[in-house]
């Protein structure tokens, strides 16, 4: 065999290799997830309600709840690269891969890159579309928490023509599912990003940097007074507001989220804040 047809043997390899490789690595179903962290004690439960001890590379298929015990999390990781993140004592499950995540109770991150198509996050009788966006939802019967770390999200109640509101970076909406939409309220992302259990318990998001530049943001605007801290605190899972000193907010234990919410104009107030059912 000469060069040329040594080459051209060669070039049909790397050819061969470059269309079937991709193929591969990209064959998981997009209505499929793979486990991608488990702490502790992590269960998947069919639809058949036959639950099993959830493992890493495990792949999660639509209507496969995924449980989480008590001081555990877990990770999962769709095809375009979502990720949902579960603390301790959540449900969470989905249908029609991340057009249908569903939050049956508990708290998860959810990191949506520019790239996937967007996914659509539902937690009771509130929902959440979100797109090249990281985010945050609690929900528990009677109250929800909804948060945005970077890019834009919609929150909206189904069923309610004209319920919905943008939630930028920085902000969050929470209260009774039941009842109307809040406007939106700042949250501190530093602190959150230094408290919170989906951060300091799992390796760095994709989506860090452009956290990091949200939070820069918000620390230049506190420096031109455009944006005030106070010493509203929601410690925790929930949706209570405490007013607490800088020096007890520093050293509380880290849990969900501990937020310090910053003031903007007319924001937060204690007696506006919705507590536990």
């Amino acid at each position: 065999m000469n060069r040329r047809n040594c080459l051209l043997v060669l070039i049909t390899i790397l050819a061969s290799l470059a269309i079937s490789l991709p193929g591969r690595l990209g064959a998981a179903s997009t209505n499929e997830a793979r486990v991608t962290r488990v702490k502790n004690h992590v269960q998947l439960a069919d639809s058949k309600n036959i639950t099993r001890r959830a493992s890493v590379n495990e792949i999660v298929h639509e209507e496969t709840i995924v449980r989480t015990g008590n001081g555990s999390r877990a990770e999962v990781t769709f095809s375009d690269e979502t990720v949902v993140r579960l603390t301790a004592h959540t449900a969470f499950d989905f249908i029609r891969g991340t057009r249908g995540l569903n939050l049956g109770d508990g708290a998860v991150l959810v990191q949506a890159p520019k790239e996937a198509n967007g996914a659509t996050i539902h937690a009771g009788s509130v929902a959440a579309a979100v797109a090249g966006t990281t985010v945050m939802i609690e929900y528990h019967p009677g109250f929800y928490k909804f948060l945005v770390l970077e890019g834009t999200a919609r929150a909206y109640r189904p069923g309610h023509l004209g319920d919905s509101v943008l939630v930028g970076p920085g902000q969050m909406v929470f209260g009774n599912p039941q009842s109307a939409l809040s406007d939106p309220v700042d949250f501190d992302i530093d602190r959150f990003m230094k408290t919170s259990r989906f951060i300091t318990d799992f390796s760095p998001l994709r989506s860090a940097n452009s956290i990091v530049a949200e939070s820069q943001k918000q620390q230049l605007e506190k420096s031109t007074k455009t944006l005030v801290g106070t010493n509203l605190v929601i410690f925790g899972g929930g949706t209570q507001v405490s007013v607490t000193d800088q020096e007890h907010t520093d050293t509380t234990d880290r849990k969900i989220t501990a937020l310090v919410t910053p003031h903007r104009v007319q924001s937060l107030s204690p007696n506006a804040a919705p507590g536990l059912p």
